[in-house]
């Protein structure tokens, strides 16, 4: 959603400059801002135009539409890369992995709105700045392990630093959260209500560049409420009690003997998942708790996802999602019992192509 008038420039990344402020704009709205390997290049180039501009005391995300900021990469091209054996979709992965630890980086104030459908790639744009705004609209999710995938674009780093195991709830369920549990898994920083965010974006454009990083986060407080209860604020210690194991196995079995209503709910999301994913996050989550930064979990998640390629989950996940729209997945293996172990540490054995270095 536009929330500032400006002279924008560009086609799927629009930018502009208001007072101190540079906007960066995703702008394709009608496939709910989802990446482009295109799109990925011109916000990278666009940080660092804006980093190097002495006017340009901080930088503002949002996307255009009305229905979210962006549902994440462009998964139909890495289907069709994967299925073709070429190498799209490796350089796609790399431009935007690091572009998510250019974002973490970044220099200055990078404010994000992060409204409505915020998945995948999307999180990646955002959940790695530093001043992150939910809305009422907001819903925030890491969805891969139903297609065959596991939650990347550094997730692994986010979701195994939230507080207890929100974070490996998030990722083996897939489920989406509203924004008061997106600050409670630190995934953003403030909620501000929908009809309050232009007038917030207005005062800080307002602002000469050289108060503005420094005064930042106060006015950003000055807008911000309390959101409505979320997953989290029911079912934190049930979440806590249950994902604290280390295999899949263990975690289903203890859900087995809850008997809440969210209990029965997230064994059957984790159910209709690719149990190879399942088992390949959760090893993935394990790992990014002893990891020193955000970017050794890009690299560990890169690595991964030149195997992902080399299975059949991945483009069955993807027949059953956006080719034919059936929404019934045949995994392969179908039960986690028949995952086997090598087939796992395929995902984490190095190979010669590298993100970083």
């Amino acid at each position: 959603m536009r929330y500032l008038e400006a002279d924008y420039e560009g086609e799927e990344i629009l930018t502009a400059k208001k007072g101190a402020l540079g906007l960066i704009a995703l702008n394709r709205p009608r496939v709910l801002n989802s990446l482009s390997h295109d799109m990925i290049l011109a916000f990278g180039k666009a940080l660092d135009a804006f980093e190097a501009d002495p006017d340009v005391a901080a930088v503002l995300v949002t996307g255009e539409g009305e229905r979210g900021l962006c549902a994440g990469g462009d998964i139909r091209m890495f289907y069709e890369s994967g299925k073709a054996g070429d190498s799209k979709a490796s350089q796609f992965l790399k431009a935007e992995y690091r572009l998510n630890a250019r974002i973490a980086r970044f220099k200055k104030p990078y404010v994000v709105v992060m409204d409505g459908i915020t998945m995948g790639g999307g999180v990646g744009v955002s959940s790695h700045g530093s001043h992150r705004i939910v809305t009422e609209t907001t819903k925030l999710a890491m969805p891969e392990t139903g297609i065959g995938f596991f939650p990347d674009i550094g997730a692994t780093w986010l979701l195994s630093r939230a507080a207890g195991e929100l974070g490996t709830w998030m990722g083996l369920t897939g489920e989406a959260v509203n924004g008061a549990d997106a600050i409670t898994a630190g995934f953003a920083d403030w909620y501000v209500p929908q009809d309050r965010v232009a007038e917030l974006l207005e005062r800080i454009a307002a602002l000469p560049a050289p108060a503005l990083g420094s005064t930042m986060a106060s006015i950003i407080r000055d807008y911000t409420v309390d959101g409505p209860t979320g997953i989290f604020s029911e079912g934190r210690a049930m979440i806590d009690r249950c994902f604290a194991f280390d295999t899949v196995e263990e975690i289903i079995a203890a859900l087995e003997q809850e008997q809440s209503d969210l209990a029965a709910r997230t064994l059957n999301a984790i159910s209709a998942k690719s149990p190879t994913s399942l088992k390949v996050t959760l090893r993935m989550l394990r790992e990014a708790r002893s990891s020193k930064d955000l970017e050794t979990c890009l690299e560990r998640e890169f690595l991964g996802t030149l195997q992902v390629v080399r299975v059949p989950d991945f483009y069955e996940g993807i027949r059953a999602a956006i080719i034919d729209k059936d929404r019934n997945p045949k995994w392969s293996p179908a039960t986690l019992e028949d995952v086997a172990p090598e087939s796992v540490e395929a995902f984490f054995v190095a190979k010669d192509e590298r993100l970083f270095g």
